[in-house]
Parts: C-alpha cells; sequence; structure tokens
C-alpha cells in the first residue's frame, strides 16, 4: 500500500462527494430566486407555493453541503502537511476571503430565507434569496480562485523557512490581486458556476416533469418549467463557450494536460485532428478504437485548421501526467454537454410549439438530465486534477523567472502512514453512504410530497394570520390585566 496514492484517493473521494452538493446550491439558488421574484411581481400563489417547495429543497442540500465540506479542510493538515505549508499565505488569504464575503453573506440570510415566510415582507424575503444566491456564488470564487493558483500560480515568491533545522519552501503572496486573477482563475470560475447553473436547471426540470408525467402539481411544475428550460438551455450553451475558452488557454499555461485530455502522444507538422472516443494506450503511443475527425483540435485551440498542437513528447518524462482517465473524463464531460444541450434545445422548442407535456420520452429525457449534469460536473473536476499531476503546484514563470512548483509526491504529511489513511478511507465510506442514504431519503420525501396547491397556501395563511391574531391578543390581554394588578398595588 502506497501513501500517496491512498492520500489522494481519500482526498478524491471526500472532493468528489462533496461536491456533489455545492453545485446544486448554486444552481438551485437561482431557480428559487427566479421563482420568488415572479411571485413578488405578480403575487400569484402558485409562484409561492413553488418558492416555498424549493426552500425546503435548498435547505437539506446546503445542510449536506457544509458537513460535508469541513472534512477536507481538516485533510489538508494530516494527510498534507507539506503541501499546507508551502500554500499557507495563499490559501489563508483565500479562505479567509471566503469566509468574510460569501459563508457569513449566505449563512447570515439563510435564516431568513427559511425560517422568515409570514414573518418578513416579501421585498425583505426576495432580498435574503437573492444575497443566500450570492453568498453561494461568492464561496465558490474563492474555492476556485485558490485551486487555480495550484493549476496557474501567479502573485507570489518563494521565501525559505528552517523547520526543525530543514530548509522549507513557502509560497508567499506578493500581489493579492494578481494571485486572484491568475492566467486560468476567470476560465474556470466561469465554467465552473455555469456547471453548477446548468445542474441546478435541469434539477427543477426533471421534479417538474416527473410531476407532469404523475399528473400532479401541474400549475407548479408548468410554471417552473417556463423558468428552468430555457435557464438550462442558455447554460449548456454557455458551458460549451466557456469550455472551449478553457482549452485555448490550455495549450499555454498546461500543454502537458491538454495532451493528455486529447492522447495526443506525437507532435507533427500536420495539422491536428480531435478524438470522438477511443481507448488511450500509453505504452505504444496510439489510440485503439478511435474515431478522429481531422484539422479539429487544431481549429478549437487556435482558431486555425492547419496548426499543428505540440504533443506528449514535448514534455519531460517525469512531468507527464496520466494521460487514460483525463481522456475519458475530458470526452465524457463533452459529450454529456452535446447531450444537454440537445435535449434542452429540444425541449424549448416543443414548449414553444405547445407540445411538451405530450411527448413522454422527452420527459423521462428531462427527468434523467440531472445525473447527466452532475456526472458531467465531476468529470470536468477529474480532467482538471488529474491531468495537473505529477504537479501538487504547478511550476511557473513570472516576469521570466522560473518559479518553482511542488509535486504531489512531495506534499504528504511525514508521520501518516498508509494503514491509517486506509482506515480512515473504510470509515469514511462508511459514513458518507449513510450520509447518502438520509439526504436520498429526505429529498425523496420532499419531492412525493411536493409543493402545496394555491388552495392549501391559501388556507395555510389563514390559519396563521388567525393563529398570529390570537397570539397578540392573548399577549395585550397579559399585559392590560399587569397594568390593572400594579395600578391596584399602587
Amino acid at each position: 500500500m502506497d501513501v500517496e496514492i491512498l492520500s489522494r484517493i481519500q482526498f478524491a473521494g471526500t472532493i468528489m462527494f462533496h461536491y456533489l452538493f455545492p453545485p446544486l446550491s448554486i444552481g438551485l439558488g437561482l431557480q428559487l430566486f427566479l421563482c420568488e421574484l415572479a411571485f413578488f411581481r405578480t403575487r400569484n400563489p402558485a409562484w409561492e407555493a413553488a418558492a416555498r417547495f424549493w426552500t425546503r429543497v435548498f435547505a437539506v442540500n446546503f445542510a449536506m453541503g457544509v458537513s460535508t465540506g469541513i472534512v477536507m479542510e481538516f485533510e489538508f493538515g494530516t494527510n498534507w502537511a507539506v503541501y499546507s505549508r508551502f500554500v499557507g499565505d495563499v490559501f489563508g488569504s483565500a479562505l479567509a476571503a471566503e469566509g468574510i464575503f460569501a459563508f457569513f453573506l449566505e449563512s447570515g440570510f439563510l435564516a431568513v430565507l427559511v425560517f422568515g415566510w409570514d414573518r418578513v415582507g416579501p421585498g425583505m424575503h426576495l432580498f435574503s434569496t437573492l444575497m443566500v444566491f450570492l453568498g453561494s456564488m461568492f464561496s465558490a470564487v474563492w474555492i476556485v480562485v485558490a485551486n487555480s493558483w495550484q493549476q496557474t500560480p501567479a502573485g507570489y515568491h518563494i521565501v525559505w523557512h528552517d523547520v526543525q533545522g530543514e530548509m522549507m519552501p513557502r509560497a508567499e503572496v506578493t500581489d493579492f490581486w494578481a494571485m486572484v486573477f491568475n492566467p486560468s482563475s476567470v476560465d474556470r470560475l466561469t465554467h465552473t458556476l455555469i456547471g453548477a447553473l446548468v445542474l441546478g436547471a435541469f434539477f427543477v426540470a426533471s421534479v417538474c416533469s416527473y410531476y407532469l408525467l404523475k399528473n400532479r402539481h401541474e400549475e407548479v411544475a408548468r410554471r417552473c418549467l417556463s423558468i428552468a428550460l430555457p435557464t438550462a438551455l442558455l447554460f449548456t450553451i454557455a458551458a460549451a463557450m466557456t469550455g472551449h475558452h478553457s482549452a485555448q488557454q490550455l495549450v499555454d499555461t498546461q500543454p502537458a494536460k491538454l495532451a493528455a485530455m486529447e492522447a495526443h502522444f506525437k507532435t507533427t507538422e500536420d495539422p491536428t485532428g480531435l478524438y470522438l472516443f477511443g481507448w488511450p494506450d500509453t505504452k505504444n503511443e496510439k489510440v485503439h478504437f478511435g474515431v478522429k475527425l481531422p484539422y479539429l483540435l487544431s481549429l478549437m485551440v487556435y482558431n486555425d485548421p492547419m496548426k499543428p498542437v505540440p504533443g506528449m513528447d514535448k514534455i519531460p518524462d517525469d512531468e507527464r501526467p496520466p494521460i487514460w482517465l483525463p481522456f475519458q473524463t475530458f470526452h465524457l464531460m463533452v459529450g454529456l454537454g452535446t447531450l444537454m444541450i440537445g435535449v434542452s434545445g429540444f425541449a424549448c422548442l416543443s414548449w414553444y410549439r405547445n407540445t411538451f407535456g405530450k411527448q413522454r420520452w422527452l420527459l423521462w429525457a428531462i427527468v434523467c438530465m440531472p445525473v447527466a449534469a452532475m456526472t458531467a460536473n465531476q468529470a470536468g473536476w477529474i480532467t482538471a486534477e488529474v491531468g495537473r499531476q505529477p504537479w501538487i503546484v504547478y511550476p511557473s514563470v513570472q516576469d521570466g523567472v522560473q518559479m518553482m512548483g511542488l509535486r504531489t509526491a512531495d506534499g504528504l504529511s511525514e508521520s501518516v502512514t498508509a494503514e491509517q489513511v486506509l482506515s480512515s478511507i473504510i470509515l469514511f465510506g462508511i459514513i458518507y453512504s449513510l450520509l447518502f442514504a438520509v439526504w436520498v431519503f429526505v429529498l425523496n420525501n420532499k419531492i412525493q410530497h411536493g409543493p402545496e396547491s394555491s388552495e392549501e397556501l391559501t388556507e395555510y395563511k389563514r390559519k396563521r394570520h388567525a393563529q398570529t391574531m390570537a397570539d397578540k391578543f392573548r399577549q395585550s390581554s397579559g399585559s392590560h390585566g399587569g397594568d390593572m394588578m400594579e395600578d391596584e398595588n399602587v
């Protein structure tokens, strides 16, 4: 058992499980805000019922995201102590900014969002919904900035410190905004956030399509679909555009990752084609069962179909990433993205022609789309993280000076053994399996119950108003009674 492999498996497992929830929270946040905005403008009870329903779903998902995200910060110290020392100054500033600008904003207004119905006015509740949505996005901003810095470091210098008699390197920030706007941060941030918005739109569309299939909650379902379907189409197209721009940026910042994503082994003077699928063979430097479109990779990377793209042979042997996994996950992400564009586009066309609810196969396709969106999000992260190996912090050039990076194998804690990591993997597997089962059970209960009807909501609000008036009357009576007793005592 190798402690590096086990530590990487542990961190990959915990972060992939955690990453089920933040993208869904971000995407649901937008859908929730749009539903509540529609209610604020129209005062239609169906929109209010939709907003209340998605608030309950959002709260369940938010709780899972918070509980699973804490674990990874502890893993930095337990399994990756050398790495934590190296990036501590950079990550400390980014994570502090997340806590100040994002988490407090999101958690502060979350209480108003969840418990503020009938306690604050519609305008204030709409504002709190917007703040929760923006807070979830700001949280992603700082996490992606920190991760992007590992991919394309900027705005830092290396300082050597004496640690127990041994000189150890540490990256210290020299320019905060250069660190934030490192060469890949904007591309990766927009692509990540758009992927989350795609997931949220398809999740809402999936639940509403399920209701139409079961002939339940049709009024609320159709109203939510009128928002979810066009936003799904818009953001799937935007995801393709930002992904294309990210790939163009890779040829300059991480050419080894680009070569791995396309299993491009040898550089030639001919234009470079793009594989639709295949089975890379690193040993023989070829792709089995591959279907390749000529000129396409050159066109996508350089906007020039005749310019060759550098291959893996330009990378030193000890700096080459794995090829098979990034190749498969990248093509899986692109394939699912293309599928989602097609399904959402056809759904919007059917909605425009007023035939959407009549095509049951299309409803079932929409029901399955959140699985595709979530898988594409996970595949993108795998591509990004495995593709930068063997570096945990990529080497960079600043002002013509080559800056050192940090290899993954050099970032491990020296005192952690493989047996300890393996035992924690098993325990995490058990706990996360139980958490996932609870999440699915609670989420299924919320979905099966569904939103209230307009009549149920009106009756609930009438009873709530009557109860509030009764409480005020009792408080008023008690206060007057106390005043009378005080008068008699005087």
